[in-house]
Order: C-alpha cells, then sequence, then structure tokens
C-alpha cells in the first residue's frame, strides 16, 4: 500500500492507496480486487477486503465503500448510519460518490481504476474525506462541494486542510472526445492550464489531476497542504488497476483514511 507523506505525519489517522498486489482475484482482477462492483468473484473480493482489514486492525464492518456512479453524492457516516442494519447501509451507500465522517475506527474508501481519489483531513476537528472524482464528477465539483460540506457540518477550517490526489489516469493518456470538453465548457469550468491538444490522433487530453487541484485551491485548501501522487494508472498498469486498459469487468484499487480511537 502506498500513503501521501504531509498525511502520514498527521498521527491521528491512518491512511492507504493500494495496489493490485497481495491478494486472491484472477485474470483482469489479478490479485487485490476490493470492489465488489466490478464482476469479481465474490469470495475473492471478501477474502481481499479481510487481508486490508487485518492490515488496518479492524473488523470488515467498520470499512465502508459507496456505490458510485460518477455523480456527486456524498454521505456522512456518523452514529445514526452505523446503528443501521447492514443491508440498509448498503442501500444508503449506493449512488455514493464521496464519505465523510468523525467516527474513530471507522475506515472510509472510494474505488477507483483511472478515475481520482481524493483523501482529506481536517486537523482541527478530526473529520475525514474520501473522494471519487471521474471527468464526470469533476465537471460536478464533487471534491469542493466535499470541503464545503465538511464545513458546513463539522466546522473545518479549510486552511487547515490537507488533501492527497491518488493515482489515476494522467493527461497523456487520458484522451477525451467533444462531449467531455462540452461538459467543462458548460459547466463553466476553466480548463486553460488543464489540456493539450494531440496534434497526431487531433484528440484531447485532460488533466484530471490539475482540475482537481484547482478546485481545492478554489475553495480554500492551501497550495502547500496538498500532495499529488503523480502516478498514471494506465500507464503502470501492471501495478495499479486501469479500466482503460483492462475494461470495466476488471479490478479497483482502494484508497481510504480512518481516524485513529
Amino acid at each position: 500500500m502506498l500513503q501521501f507523506t504531509h498525511l502520514n505525519e498527521e498521527c491521528n489517522i491512518l491512511h492507504f492507496m493500494t495496489t493490485r498486489y497481495g491478494g486472491n482475484s484472477n485474470g483482469n482482477y489479478h490479485s487485490f480486487n476490493l470492489s465488489q462492483y466490478s464482476g469479481d468473484n465474490p469470495s475473492n473480493v471478501a477474502h481481499n477486503r479481510n487481508l486490508l482489514c487485518s492490515a488496518l486492525d479492524i473488523p470488515p464492518d467498520n470499512l465502508f465503500i459507496p456505490c458510485q456512479i460518477h455523480e456527486d453524492k456524498v454521505a456522512i457516516i456518523n452514529s445514526s448510519f452505523l446503528s443501521l442494519p447492514g443491508k440498509q447501509q448498503e442501500n444508503e451507500l449506493n449512488g455514493i460518490d464521496a464519505l465523510l465522517t468523525n467516527e474513530p475506527d471507522i475506515a472510509i474508501a472510494v474505488a477507483t481504476a483511472d478515475c481520482v481519489p481524493l483523501l482529506l483531513y481536517s486537523p482541527d476537528v478530526k473529520v475525514i474525506a474520501a473522494v471519487h472524482a471521474g471527468w464526470r464528477g469533476t465537471v460536478r465539483q464533487i471534491a469542493a462541494k466535499t470541503i464545503r460540506l465538511m464545513k458546513e457540518k463539522f466546522n473545518c477550517d479549510v486552511k487547515l486542510m490537507k488533501a492527497g490526489i491518488g493515482p489515476s489516469i494522467g493527461i497523456e493518456a487520458f484522451e477525451v472526445g467533444d462531449n467531455v470538453i462540452e461538459a467543462f465548457r458548460v459547466a463553466g469550468t476553466d480548463i486553460s492550464n488543464a489540456y493539450k491538444y494531440n496534434h497526431a490522433t487531433r484528440k484531447m487530453h485532460i488533466d484530471l489531476w490539475t482540475l482537481n487541484y484547482n478546485q481545492l485551491i478554489e475553495v480554500g485548501v492551501e497550495p502547500d497542504h496538498i500532495e499529488i501522487s503523480g502516478i498514471c494508472t494506465y500507464t503502470h498498469c501492471d501495478d495499479f488497476f486501469s479500466a482503460r486498459r483492462l475494461g470495466i469487468h476488471s479490478g479497483r484499487m482502494l484508497s481510504g483514511i480512518m481516524i485513529k480511537n
């Protein structure tokens, strides 16, 4: 598993970004697939999650991963949510693309395989968030929306917040169609420092790392509090799952964070 340097300096949290290694899955899911929503054998996913939870030293029931749909809905894991039966918890997390909590010993994570995972920590009030931002989520400003919700619900000081942008597809590999460019234009997003035109293919490329970085800056996160992994999942598909390389029916990594009790 990988970690961000500046988040690793915080003694009150534990965070992680998984790779493809160390699990029990096969084929395009080889080997450490942690998503139950991409077609893998459920028993393999359960085995892999148990391995992860063992490393985190938490019960598997304390790991929460939403069923993401590339939208901008954010869910709060609080005492009321934790009191729900397991099936109802699962239903509540359907259609969610970001989680936040201030509950200790609860790991929240998002699953990715090219999309951008973001981990957020507000040290002043000990609130954490995990965000899934594909291009659609980036258009919908899900990272900024999550931070605003953290501020609204928990009075987080955004100036103190730390953020990490995890392994995901880089600009050189992220070729997009005109529909993607148009979606950003309609949303009013300035992409002037986050695109390049490939003259050979006559295709545009989008930099999701920069666009999410820009969102964090615009909402008030300090530049030196943001760390970008700089790892392209498409380029390094042997180490990280890439849906563009392997197809939709392939594995997913988890990027997660937890407050220590």
